[in-house]
Parts: C-alpha cells; structure tokens; sequence
C-alpha cells in the first residue's frame, strides 16, 4: 500500500511484484504486516544483502545439506522511530553481526528458539524469552528450523532522547539494555500489550496511525515500557521516585511548558513566569542539566517536530517545507534548512520526498 508505513528509510522497500517461490506453507506472519512483504528470496547472498538493510552488516551461514530448503522472508512496517518486522529464515541458519547499528532491537521468536550471544551473554531465546539488543557491539544468532523471529525496531537516537526528557537531564553515558528479557512475567505483559497496539493500530484502516495521528505517543509509550520492564545502566534512576531538587525541577517544569508550546512564540521571559524563577537561574540549571541552553533545546525540539510532519507526510497531503518551518516557528527558510540538515543529514525536501 502506498502510505506513511511503507517508507521504512533503512531499508529499500521495492521488491518484485509476485516473485517466483516455490509453495511453503504460511509462516504465521502478523495480519498488520501481511500486505507489507519487504523481500522473498531463496539465495542466502541476496538474503544478507537484503538483512543488512534493515539491521546491519552481517553474515549469514546455512549448512549445505539445507540451502535446497532455503527460504528468507520478511515483513515490515516503520512508524517514525518504531519500526514492527518478521523475519523468517525457514531452516536452521546463522547471522553474525560484527557491530549493530544505531538501534536497538527486541528479537522475539514467534516459534521454536535461537541461540544468541550478545554483550558477554550466550542464552536461548524462544516464546517466553526474548533478546534485546544494544547499538555498536557484536551480536550472533543460531536459528533453529521453524523459528521466526517478530522484531521491534527503536532508533537509538529517539530512546536516548525520550530518556532525557524523562530524566530531565543529558545522558552520562550511552543506553545500554541486558539482553535476556523474561516475556513470561506478569509485569511483561505490558509490554505485550504496547506490541499489540502498534499490530492494531497498523492493522486496522482508518486508526489514528493509519492517518498519521497519534503516532508519536505510540511510540513514546512502546519506550517508556521497554526502560520501565527492562534492567538497563539506566534503570534504576528510571524507576526511583523523584528526588527533591529545586533546579531539577526547575528543568523539568521548563521543558514541560517548551514542549507544550513549541508551535507558538516563546521568549525567556514568558519561560521564567511559568516556573517562577530567574532567566539566569533557568539558564544556569538548563547547561548543568541538558548541557544546553534554553533556547537550543526549543531550537532542537522544534527541529524534531518539523522532522516527524515532513516523514508523515505523503504527496497526497500537499504538505509543504515552508508551512512545516512556519508551523514550528522558523520564518527564515534558508535558515531552517541549513539547521535541518546539520541536524538530520539531509535536506528537508529529501525528507518529504522520501
């Protein structure tokens, strides 16, 4: 279908129309991703190429007895900075992936197990156990026969972001999950739920994702459920209650009201009457907080916002780069396309295009 759910950006989504294969049997694939095919084939080398699109550079082995039954497989669909895919190897194989990309992932076997090793960690991951990944270290995984794996997909730059806004100051150190996650918990099951949510919204014609609404707190919620369930470096400042600290809160109050407000006019003044302190107070507490200013943490979110409407946007809509920049405050477009791209690596009519 031709929507905001095709255009996963990290990997090409064109395929052959109808591709020769031979009969294999359903394989269980979501309803959500069952018109979402992203690739079939029956060559392993073609199956690493198209793999490494949507994860990162590896290798994949299969046993010569076994490549006669070889088949890959897999579905998928993006939101912003969430993505839902199903790989399915069909036989027993291996992906060796020297160093993940800048995401981190939630591997979960629909059927039978995989055998995985990941930051010091070798464990069987299977239907009550999955595997969570962190970005820039190796990962290995041994499939077995039948063993198809649904993957949450979650841009390392938007969690780490999320975590900041929560926390209300700049991360010390990069994001890292433990790797085994127990799905069988009763305290699990929130996280099941934040995966049907996406398969529903997705699925169902009409929903607010399907329109292009709601998508940002979809994901907002798919990540705070990861950082609330699963052991991190980062986890048990997550969990513990807030700490009295005017200057902290300070932050956080400022930033909740720049959030609130990023599509109309804000100045320190108006900053300062809202949290009832001084502009050098605020100041002071944004740069030891976010290490940043006021106004360069409005600047980025902005830019953040113009971003998610520009990746939203399909041709149909008649969105525009001029009326997104107004819509978020930047009047001078030449401005707003060098701060774009400096911030995002592209122009933002690429963005629109893409």
């Amino acid at each position: 279908m031709t929507s905001r759910l095709t255009r996963l950006g990290y990997i090409d989504v064109r395929r052959t129309s109808n591709p020769v294969r031979r009969k294999v049997r359903s394989r269980g694939v979501p309803p959500a991703l069952a018109n979402n095919e992203l690739f079939y084939t029956e060559d392993t080398a073609t199956a690493a190429r198209s793999i490494t699109q949507a994860l990162a550079p590896l290798r994949l082995d299969v046993a010569t007895d076994l490549r006669d039954d070889f088949a890959a497989t897999m579905h998928g669909v993006r939101l912003r900075n969430v993505s839902m895919l199903y790989l399915d190897l069909h036989v027993a194989a291996t992906i060796d992936i020297p160093v993940l990309g800048q995401y981190f992932a939630v591997h979960m076997p629909m059927n039978g197990r995989a055998v995985v090793n990941h930051r010091g960690q070798t464990f069987e991951a299977n239907t009550i156990r999955a595997l969570v990944t962190t970005p820039g270290v190796p990962l290995r995984i041994d499939f077995d026969d039948d063993s198809p794996q649904l993957i949450i997909r979650i841009e390392a730059r938007a969690i780490a972001a999320h975590l900041t806004r929560l926390l209300s100051r700049a991360l010390s150190k990069p994001l890292e999950f433990e790797p085994e996650f127990d799905l069988a918990t009763e305290a699990a099951m929130r996280w099941h739920t934040a995966v049907q949510l996406i398969h529903t919204e997705v699925f169902h014609p009409g929903s607010l994702i399907q329109r292009g609404q709601g998508i940002g707190a979809v994901e907002e919620l798919v990540m705070s459920t990861l950082l609330q369930l699963q052991p991190s470096n980062y986890y048990d400042e997550f969990l513990q209650p807030p700490q009295p600290d005017q200057r902290r809160t300070v932050v956080r109050e400022a930033m909740n009201y720049i959030d609130d407000h990023l599509a109309e006019r804000i100045t320190m003044e108006s900053v300062a009457k809202v949290v009832h302190m001084s502009i050098r107070s605020i100041q002071q507490g944004f740069r030891e907080e976010l290490g940043m200013t006021p106004m360069t943490y409005l600047r980025e979110r902005r830019l953040e916002r113009a971003h998610e409407d520009l990746t939203d946007a399909i041709p149909a809509d008649g969105v525009t780069v001029t009326a997104v920049a107004e819509r978020w405050g930047f009047h001078h477009l030449g401005s707003f396309a060098v701060e774009y791209r400096k911030r995002w690596g592209e122009a933002p009519s690429d963005t629109l295009r893409r």
